[in-house]
């Protein structure tokens, strides 16, 4: 029998997935970023949009019971888009950005360093192809979600257009290349990571996931974008800790 409701899930899913395909076709029609960065923020934004949507689709499929295995396979291809291609590309405009005269290619076959970026995207593969068979990730991750990424790539341009005080931070070249390894690194480490879901919501048994929200709507409300990366990186920190301190336990 057809139900509205079971489709609901799907309709977000691929509401993610365009969110993604609308922000690649404005990032691959802005060849010339450095001298128009609010070009990107509109793809930015369309990472935010998805994010809303990833995060729906998942509640409202528990919510009226509507999950399936394609439901799971669509949501990780419409993230391969969304939380892996477009932000590896968001970071290639910004790597570009940063070049200063002969830095942008190396060695004698003059390898392009900017490529580097797309390692994002390869890895962002990874780590998805792994979570859809990895059992235990069910109610964690092992390795940095994809959206995590795709969240700290999508605030660079708005902190180059809000903030523009730290452009010389984002447009650091260095710190562009070596984000882009060590994040590639960090989406298939076996790094356990908690996970934004509630089976209750009593403060003992969520007082990690409270803990990160309070202090992340804290940083948000005073530092707005430049928040975002520190955001991540507190997850990633107290993730860590909480793990230590359960093993000594």
């Amino acid at each position: 029998m057809f139900s509205i409701k079971n489709h609901i899930p799907n309709a977000l899913t691929c509401g993610n997935l365009l969110c993604g395909i609308f922000g690649l076709n404005i990032v691959l029609s802005t060849p010339d970023f450095i001298n128009q960065p609010d070009k990107l923020i509109l793809p930015s934004i369309l990472i935010g949009v998805a994010l809303v949507c990833d995060w729906l689709d998942g509640f409202i499929a528990r919510l009226v019971n509507a999950q399936s295995p394609i439901g799971k396979e669509l949501d990780s291809l419409a993230d391969m888009v969304t939380f892996g291609v477009l932000p590896a590309f968001i970071m290639l405009k910004l790597i570009e950005g940063s070049c200063t005269t002969g830095t942008c290619t190396v060695g004698l076959f003059g390898f392009y360093k900017p490529y580097i970026a797309f390692a994002l995207a390869v890895f962002s593969a990874l780590r998805l192809a792994k979570f859809n068979v990895d059992t235990r990730q069910s109610h964690s991750f092992i390795g940095v979600p994809t959206p995590a990424n795709g969240m700290v790539v999508a605030s660079l341009p708005l902190i180059l257009v809000y903030h523009p005080e730290y452009r010389e931070y984002v447009l650091n070249y260095n710190v562009l290349i070596i984000y882009s390894i060590v994040m590639s690194y960090l989406l298939v480490a076996e790094l356990p990571l908690f996970a934004l879901k509630f089976k209750n919501f009593d403060w003992k048994s969520n007082q990690v996931k409270y803990i990160f929200l309070i202090l992340s709507l804290a940083l948000i409300l005073v530092f707005k974008f430049v928040a975002i990366p520190v955001i991540i990186f507190i997850y990633i920190l107290i993730s860590i800790a909480d793990n230590l301190m359960g093993e000594k336990k």
